[in-house]
């Protein structure tokens, strides 16, 4: 089979390359330069990724593409993670990554070229069900598990994608790497956004997008003035550290509220919500949602899966946890699961 394998110059895509042409398929690279030169910083970023990429590619003995995906990468996923920040929102930039470049862009490419699979090196587990429909399933090292970020891949899509590290652990990825004198095999994770090399999305919209965030008041739950923030894209919901104003107590930002330019100031027993209203809804082990679903959801990356009701409701659904939850944040997506199937998920526009 003609395979082609989205290539970051990282460990895991390199390993997941080397799997498939061992398995005798007809493996070829493909490399997104999608980081913007807003600096000499981000413009080295990108030629690092690309070199990295093209040596293991050699290494490899497969052929290498590069594709430039800057313009639209700007448009679908800075663009909206500056506008979500901007509105109070805290936005997931690898969700919207996944759905419009990863196996959006790249996806058609990779099969204009003539690929009948495409391939990442993510950590999750395709497989066919007794109807021969695709699930997306977790990872067999449920700490790799990737699949919250993958919850939005189309399910039509689903058919001609494959993930090599199903069952592997990051370990055994490193040491197949070392085995194969693959230069990268050390290379660490990347845990920060790929956009913002200094970790500081406030200090990336303030300084490299030239875009300011005004200055507004901090309330308590009452509404009452107690202080001045500095702009909203410095807040998030459930944040202590870092506020810059006193009360004498532990305080959390609750609530952000953009068309008053207001962050909620409260206890942390008011972080803790139950209920919540997805929209831009993906659906991909069910067609359609039942008059109600009971499941597990978890409603970030490094949260833990709780049980849930899920009912239809206006162009999207309804999550009630049976436990209240820490801090559900509004620009995140909420992901349904069914034991080790993802069911799908949606962003959260609304809590309760």
């Amino acid at each position: 089979m003609r395979i082609a394998v989205a290539m970051s110059g990282g460990v895991d895509s390199s390993v997941a390359a080397h799997i498939l042409k061992e398995e005798g398929h007809d493996v070829f690279g493909i490399t997104m330069a999608v980081i913007p030169g807003y600096s000499d910083q981000a413009k080295q970023r990108t030629e690092d990724i690309i070199a990295d990429a093209r040596k293991v590619a050699e290494t490899l003995g497969i052929e290498h593409h590069v594709l430039d995906l800057r313009e639209n990468f700007q448009k679908e996923v800075i663009d909206y993670f500056t506008s979500e920040y901007k509105s109070g929102r805290t936005p997931n930039p690898c969700v919207m990554c996944n759905r419009k470049i990863k196996f959006g862009d790249l996806f058609d490419e990779a099969r204009r070229l003539g690929a009948e699979y495409v391939v990442t090196g993510h950590y999750g587990k395709i497989e066919k069900d007794e109807k021969g429909q695709s699930l997306l399933k977790k990872a067999g090292d449920e700490k790799k598990d990737q699949t919250y970020f993958l919850y939005n891949i189309k399910k039509e899509n689903l058919n001609y994608i494959m993930m090599p590290l199903k069952d592997y652990t990051k370990d055994q990825v490193r040491k197949v790497a070392a085995d194969i004198n693959l230069k990268i095999s050390e290379k660490p994770d990347s845990e920060e956004i790929c956009f913002i090399p200094h970790e500081d999305h406030a200090r990336f919209i303030r300084e490299d997008l030239h875009e300011e965030s005004l200055p507004g008041d901090f309330v308590d739950t009452d509404g009452n003035i107690i202080g001045r923030h500095k702009g909203l894209i410095h807040y998030t919901i459930g944040q202590r550290k870092g506020l810059g104003i006193a009360v004498g107590r532990r305080i959390y930002v609750v609530d952000i509220l953009p068309e008053k330019n207001q962050v909620v100031i409260g206890d942390e027993p008011d972080i803790f919500k139950s209920k919540l209203y997805a929209t831009d809804i993906n659906l991909i082990s069910i067609d359609t949602l039942p008059e109600k679903l009971e499941v597990k959801a978890k409603i970030r990356s490094t949260a833990k899966e709780d049980d849930v009701i899920v009912t239809p409701y206006k162009d999207g659904m309804l999550v009630e946890f049976l436990k209240p939850q820490r801090a559900i944040t509004k620009g995140q997506a909420v992901v349904l699961y069914d034991g080790d199937i993802i069911v799908g998920g949606g962003i959260i526009e609304t809590v309760y």
